[in-house]
């Protein structure tokens, strides 16, 4: 796991060191080794976290045994072994970073389909004087991309891009901005900025010195197949079988490893599949709060005893994570909403003093329905409802704040919409209406993403809505909540679940295997119980998070009252302050449900603050 940086610059404008510049800026990605090399208008940029061969030998830029091409990449490709054995490779070192690029040299482009892993890859073909750029499938490792009058560069993280503020062009995004107020993250391909961009999932690209050609690989709606997997006992040992595998796969390491354990049915499961295959005890990590009413880390510890782990769980007292909450604006170096990234920044630095890596759960809930939204996603299906939601949602809003906080979710402005209308609702976001009145626009800036239609099957709502998620919730905002919470205490996070292979199972799997009467992630859970008795799971799903709601009436509203004062908001120019005004008043008057909407202002105007954005 490391940090890449690259920059195209023909006429030199970014002066003398200005891919160290960059590479400095990640300096917490790979504080093991850093290197650059420069060919004519390249310059490739490295920062390393050694994680497969310690040694010297496989530090980056990586050079071709033929001398043609060079490589920085970060990530990990696991499968490399097979392949270099399929391939017939003569190898220097023990790292996959070698494998890759020998790979690349012998195949092409093409190559990038054989790869099973997590990976942002950037190859010079130093004879032709063309970049190659790749993302992995589900967009599990990021990648920033700039171009504008002749420059390109690219960088694990904005920030790296930002290290050269001074001498690009970067005007705000007023359809980000939107975006972020609905969903409380920017999906890509945006970023804040217009010129910068999120490298899309699961493609690659050649840049020629004038354009990048950006063409898929793999994509998530071409794998959806006519039928579906309906029997239950092959399901579960096909998925047994994959789960196995994929552990397996993410426990090759040169350097100590664990899992996060939560004790919720994800990383249960990571967890269990990766000690069966473990002549030792895998070491785990789970955080509790003292002073929270749901603490999941008695449940953390019923697992991890009865698989016999090494366990370590990290007593804070909910002062730690709210004093690492304003963080936040500064690690993810955008607009970013999820709170749930303070806990998790907090694991990743207690897991780190023990291991360089870790294994999560991260991607059980979208692929076998575990989100209340999935439930959501049917019932607005239903023809009364869909028919009536207009004057339904009229009189539930004359009702208390929970009703009408209902009355916003089935206020659907379209079915074009619906998906990410009720992603935003769960997630008591922004409405696309209020958004129009927040920015001004009467909403001609709007939030709303292109969703194209599934040709090769009809799919139930609760499919279509765990499509949407695969697609922008779980790449732009989970994965990168752990991408830069581990990353910033130089922590390597893999995520088992993720495997492509798993994905493509996932996708024709019978929904009534997914969800059963009633009962969420129906097979995934039959996969744990081999492992783990059921009994230590019957409680209600409380997820990794905090109680924001009860921090922004207390602990928070210093900072409310900071970033949402006056000169803050009209000094940003972003949204109307009249709005936020009525907006703050209604909350502290008791509309508990706009918690989330004022937390979204803050981040915001937070950023703004700290990156001197000025109408």
């Amino acid at each position: 796991m490391c940090g890449i940086a690259g920059i195209f610059d023909p006429q030199g404008r970014l002066g003398e060191g200005a891919i160290a510049r960059m590479t400095d800026r990640m300096a917490h990605r790979g504080p093991d080794a850093a290197g650059h090399f420069s060919d004519g208008p390249y310059h490739l940029g490295h920062r390393r976290l050694s994680i497969i061969d310690l040694s010297e030998s496989a530090n980056q830029p990586f050079h071709s045994a033929c001398g043609r091409y060079t490589m920085v990449y970060n990530g990990e490709v696991y499968n490399f072994q097979e392949l270099a054995s399929e391939l017939g490779m003569r190898l220097r070192t023990s790292s996959d970073t070698e494998v890759i690029l020998e790979a690349f040299a012998k195949l092409g482009p093409g190559f990038i389909e054989r790869l099973n892993g997590m990976f942002a890859i950037a190859i010079l073909d130093r004879e032709q004087q063309r970049l190659h750029l790749f993302r992995d499938r589900i967009g599990i490792k990021p990648l920033i991309c700039y171009q504008d009058q002749g420059l390109f560069l690219f960088a694990s993280e904005l920030k790296g891009i930002l290290a050269l503020r001074d001498r690009l062009s970067l005007g705000i995004d007023r359809t980000a901005v939107a975006q972020f107020l609905n969903l409380g993250y920017i999906p890509a391909p945006r970023t804040i900025f217009k010129k910068a961009f999120k490298f899309p999932a699961g493609c690659r690209a050649e840049f020629d010195g004038n354009s990048l050609n950006i063409s898929p690989y793999w994509q998530l709606d071409d794998l959806i197949k006519t039928d579906v997997m309906t029997d239950e006992r092959e399901a579960e040992e096909r998925l047994t079988g994959l789960l196995t595998s994929s552990v397996r796969y993410r426990m090759i390491s040169d350097v100590p490893f664990g899992t996060f354990l939560s004790g919720g049915i994800d990383s249960s499961t990571v967890t269990a599949v990766a000690q069966s295959l473990s002549s030792a005890p895998v070491r785990t990590f789970s955080i509790s709060f003292a002073d929270r009413k749901h603490d999941e880390a008695p449940f953390a510890q019923a697992v991890a005893k009865h698989l016999g782990t090494d366990h370590h769980e990290f007593r804070l007292s909910e002062k730690d994570a709210l004093q690492l909450l304003p963080d936040i604006t500064q690690v993810y170096d955008e607009p970013y909403a999820d709170s749930s990234a303070a806990p998790t920044m907090l694991v990743s630095k207690m897991a780190r003093q023990h291991v360089t890596m870790t294994l999560s759960g991260d991607g059980g809930d979208e692929l076998f329905h575990g989100y209340g939204a999935y439930s959501w996603a049917e019932r607005m299906a239903k023809p009364w409802l869909w028919a009536t939601r207009n004057p339904l949602s009229a009189v539930m809003r004359l009702g208390n704040d929970r009703w009408k906080r209902a009355a916003d979710l089935i206020a659907a402005p379209d079915m074009a919409h619906i998906r990410q209308h009720i992603f935003s609702q769960e997630q008591y976001m922004f409405t696309a209406e209020e958004i129009g009145q927040l920015l001004g626009d009467g909403g001609e800036t709007g939030p709303w993403l292109d969703v194209a239609p599934v040709d090769a099957r009809t799919m139930t709502p609760a499919e279509l809505q765990a499509l949407f998620d695969l697609h922008h919730y779980l790449p732009d905002d989970l994965l990168t909540k752990v991408d830069r919470a581990s990353m910033r205490y130089a922590l390597e996070a893999r995520v088992p679940l993720l495997d492509h292979r798993i994905i493509e199972f996932s996708l024709n799997l019978s929904p009534q295997l997914k969800m059963r009467d009633g009962v969420q992630k129906h097979l995934l859970k039959k996969v744990l119980y081999r492992y783990v008795p059921k009994e230590l799971f019957d409680r209600p799903k409380w997820g990794f998070s905090i109680p924001l709601g009860q921090w922004m009436k207390g602990e928070l509203r210093g900072l409310e009252a900071e970033y949402l004062s006056p000169r803050n908001v009209k000094d940003a120019g972003l949204v109307n302050f009249g709005v936020v005004q009525d907006l703050r008043r209604r909350f502290h008057e008791g509309e508990d449900r706009l918690y989330n909407r004022i937390w979204l202002l803050v981040v915001l105007h937070k950023w703004a603050a700290e990156n001197r954005i000025k109408a």
